[in-house]
């Protein structure tokens, strides 16, 4: 698949899975176009709820070849033509792919390609709130993933958040960019004023512009 229509996804992965209802039909006309196979079927279906086993097909997809995502498209053009027609339209104006320069509060561009260090994540866990869950799972990680962290960690909040920002950047590798945790938190709606946070406590303002600061940890953006 295309990286870019991989980042689509990964963008789209939770505004999906609450608008998508993967029944017989979408999975049937992707088995049917040889994206999945009867393994990737059974996989699917087992899964407990709707917006797990739209998941799982998003982690699926990527790595289905060229004609995946294409074909994901037209599989909801019968029943979700709403969503396929919104997805075309963000894909052809680039929406999904630009960022306002106003997100990255001033952060420069060399501090927001850094991979994260240990005590960096560690600062970003205590900042954020119940809504760590829908950060970590437009980064990529699994709901299956998450409740190992929770369960790991059941008395303190920071560390299975912690445990899950860790998993991401494993996973991800040097992919796991600053860049990348501020495009998640505008899809959580989180100030990216937190990532600006995690630079002032290291002491290292020397990475921002001037810019005002956040009005909290969880603040919308407006």
């Amino acid at each position: 698949m295309d990286p870019r229509h991989k980042e689509f996804l990964r963008k789209h992965r939770l505004d999906l899975s609450n608008q998508v209802l993967i029944d017989d039909t979408v999975v049937h006309y992707l088995y049917q176009e040889n994206i999945l196979t009867e393994s990737h079927v059974e996989e699917i279906q087992a899964q407990t709820t709707n917006k797990k086993r739209t998941l799982k097909l998003l982690d699926i997809l990527p790595t289905r070849g060229p004609h995946a995502f294409e074909a994901f498209l037209k599989s909801l053009e019968e029943e979700f033509v709403w969503v396929a027609e919104r997805l075309q339209r963000d894909l052809q104006n680039g929406a999904s792919a630009e960022q306002d320069p106003s997100d990255s509060c001033g952060i420069s561009e060399e501090a927001l390609r850094k991979v994260p260090s240990d005590k960096e994540l560690n600062r970003l866990s205590g900042l954020l709130g119940p809504e760590w869950e829908s950060v970590l799972l437009d980064l990529g990680v699994s709901a299956c993933q998450l409740f190992r962290c929770r369960a790991d960690h059941p008395h303190s909040l920071q560390s299975q958040v912690l445990a899950g920002l860790m998993v991401w950047r494993q996973s991800r590798g040097r992919s796991a960019t600053f860049r990348q945790l501020l495009q998640s938190l505008r899809a959580a709606q989180i100030h990216p004023s937190v990532i600006e946070q995690v630079f002032r406590q290291e002491g290292g303002e020397g990475d921002l512009a001037h810019c005002p600061k956040g009005s909290g940890k969880t603040a919308p953006i407006l």
